[in-house]
């Protein structure tokens, strides 16, 4: 009896082993052995339902010369210009390289790139960053491509930074033929995600060209004279600018002129939920916590349970030196679009980088965020320090406003638009010394401020930041939040913000502050995976103006910002530790 149930377990056991074998993670290690070695590629006009000319480049893997026969899975990308038309060999991408699309061809694909109205080769004028027209348009462009002869009939689709939300906004318009999206350093909500906290910084005012600048981009085959492309070109000029765009709309129910409409909520992905979430199409998530998207990453992943997935590596905007991308984009492609077992189905929803983990470490991987083990400690401002208690008498400290902080050269990327990282400024700061750890302590999370300020403006803008002070005085800013402070009103938020204030900042929310009155603010600080080293302390500044700040509204004299701590007015933060504070 024994050995009969012992031959029945080792059977049994035998036919487990190949789906256990087909359980194992295949997360970073590296691409599969490529397929084709050159393509050929064509590049055209595809008219679409309004006449609009839209310039396409088409790469096929090819032998010799010639395309492959037999029709493929297509991806492509909703791009601001084109690529070259021609053979050539495809050459092998270094990771972290900025490698074109078209060398997913290698590995068995049709690659599309299409360059959005308004841009590029592209005749028509662009309205506004992925609005209702460019959804219609990828809706047309993706059921195009799913029923030429070289096609399958599966596309799927990739983009980075407003590519990804160009590509998020065809989720939205969902096509049929669409069956997953690798979307990266989007955002959710457009307002949160490029007028975070009320306050245009950084991010997102888009290009503004010139006809000569847009004479630059590649024209499609048989225009080499670049005669239509300046037709098109011509054409941009009626563009929208999109800075002027929002500085017309500074409340999230702003109605714009520019565009007729409430361009706010006609951009913003978290709109349609109800949609994205019905079309079923898988989503992978690229971010990285040098990027100014992650948290919107993260919170596009908590409102999709069971349909998105995310990776968050130690990069700075659509970058991943040191990190082959392209293979993990296989691995979600080839699951989706052909069908193959890549390991990527068994995986937690979530891989992310730990900065500063033992060697070997630094990649983890959760079911959640945030993680279901970090203990979210609340310290009050007190004076230099952080204390796990409020003190009890009330004290201030003030400062006035500098309206011309500057940062230190970037060593990295130059210091402007989506790479432009926050420094210790040269503004006049608020400095809270938390403490110094006696050993590796991990913060991952998102941490939050609720700040009792006062000012003598009505207007004022807070910014807040997360710094790592070594002991040789070194200090390197982990995290970053901004908020207008007469938009300070939390509410219910329409969507999974998780557990971070949300604001609404309509008109009607606007509440002006009373000079030396103070007013709590609550607002996260950006999400953050990061070890203080032994010795390292953990800082918490605040200021009321930052470099990359693109539309500052300046007063004369420059207004004196008042932080309150202590009794009735204790400001406080939350820090994620994991598992617990050192």
């Amino acid at each position: 009896m024994f050995r009969l149930l012992a031959a029945v377990l080792t059977v049994f056991a035998l036919w487990l082993s190949p789906l256990a074998a087909s359980a194992q993670s295949t997360f970073n290690a590296g691409p599969p052995t490529p397929e084709y070695s050159e393509q050929v590629a064509t590049s055209f006009y595809l008219p679409l339902r309004d006449g609009t000319r839209i310039a396409i480049s088409l790469h096929r893997p090819s032998v010799g010369g010639v395309p492959v026969e037999g029709p493929l899975p297509v991806i492509w990308h909703h791009a601001l210009d084109i690529e070259p038309a021609g053979t050539r060999a495809t050459d092998v991408a270094a990771p972290g390289g900025r490698a074109p699309l078209s060398e997913m061809t290698r590995y068995g694909y049709v690659v599309a790139i299409a360059a959005r109205r308004g841009n590029g080769a592209s005749f028509g004028t662009r309205r506004g960053y992925e609005d209702f027209t460019e959804g219609f348009d990828a809706y047309e462009i993706n059921e195009w491509l799913a029923i030429q002869p070289w096609s399958d009939g599966k596309v799927g689709m990739y983009g980075c930074s407003n590519t990804g939300e160009a590509a998020m906004h065809a989720v939205v318009a969902r096509p049929p033929s669409l069956k997953a999206v690798f979307a990266g350093c989007f955002a959710w909500d457009r307002y949160d995600g490029h007028t975070r906290g009320g306050i245009i910084s950084q991010y997102g005012t888009g290009p503004t060209r010139t006809i000569e600048d847009d004479l630059r981009a590649t024209p499609v085959q048989g225009d080499e004279d670049r005669v239509l492309l300046r037709q098109a070109a011509e054409e941009h000029l009626a563009s929208t600018n999109l800075l002027e765009l929002m500085q017309s709309m500074p409340y999230r129910d702003g109605w714009s002129p520019l565009v007729m409409a409430r361009f706010w909520g006609e951009v913003s992905i978290g709109a349609y939920l109800s949609q994205v979430r019905a079309s079923q199409i898988p989503i992978y998530i690229q971010g990285g916590w040098a990027d100014d998207f992650r948290t919107e990453g993260l919170i596009a992943l908590a409102n999709l349970p069971g349909q998105a997935r995310i990776i968050i590596g130690p990069w700075r905007h659509c970058i991943h030196p040191g990190f082959d991308l392209r293979a993990e984009q296989l691995r979600f492609f080839d699951h989706y679009l052909k069908g193959k077992d890549t390991g990527i189905q068994h995986d937690d929803p979530i891989h992310y980088f730990t900065i500063g983990a033992p060697e070997g470490q630094e990649w983890r991987t959760a079911k959640e965020w945030p993680l279901a083990d970090t203990d979210h400690q609340r310290l009050f401002l007190a004076g230099e320090s952080l204390t796990a208690s409020a003190p009890r008498r009330e004290a201030s400290r003030a400062i006035t406003v500098d309206y011309a902080p500057v940062c230190p050269p970037d060593p990295v990327e130059p210091n402007f638009g989506p790479f432009a990282q926050p420094c210790r400024s040269s503004a006049q700061n608020v400095t809270v010394a938390a403490r110094t750890f006696e050993r590796d302590t991990e913060v991952t999370g998102n941490p939050l401020v609720d700040l009792w300020i006062s000012s003598t403006s009505p207007e004022q803008p807070v910014f807040a930041y997360l710094e790592d002070v070594a002991p040789d005085g070194t200090v390197t800013v982990i995290s970053e939040g901004r908020q207008r402070a007469s938009l300070r009103r939390v509410v219910e938020a329409p969507w999974n913000t998780m557990g971070t204030a949300w604001r609404r900042s309509w008109a009607e929310d606007h509440q002006p502050l009373e000079a030396g009155v103070p007013v709590k603010v609550s607002f996260d600080l950006l999400a953050v995976s990061y070890v203080f080293k032994a010795g390292h302390t953990l800082r918490v500044s605040i200021t009321g103006s930052d470099v990359r700040e693109r539309a500052r509204v300046e007063v004369s004299p420059a207004p004196t910002l008042t932080v309150h701590t202590g009794g009735e007015t204790a400001s406080s933060v939350v820090i994620p530790f994991r598992p617990a504070a050192g």
